[in-house]
């Protein structure tokens, strides 16, 4: 499914079921940038709805995961 937004442009969005929930990917086509939300199946726009918006998130300017350092990983004590 692809799908327009006026402030992100062309992106994909894909839907898979694992029993009672639902990963809701939103891929921005300029970009390539993707993310992934999870939540309950019975609810998918509400997942859909989650992806894109953490789709934005990443994909703002300002946001220290875009300024070229390396991901953050974090470790258990």
């Amino acid at each position: 499914m692809s799908q327009r937004d006026s402030e992100l442009g062309e992106v994909i969005v894909e839907f898979v079921r694992n029993g009672a929930y639902l990963k809701c990917s939103a891929i921005h086509v300029a970009t390539g940038r993707e993310v992934s939300a999870v939540g309950p199946a019975n609810d998918p726009r509400s997942v859909e709805r989650v992806a894109v918006a953490k789709l934005k998130r990443a994909l703002m300017p300002d946001n220290s995961a875009n300024n070229g350092s390396a991901p953050r990983r974090f470790t258990t004590i």
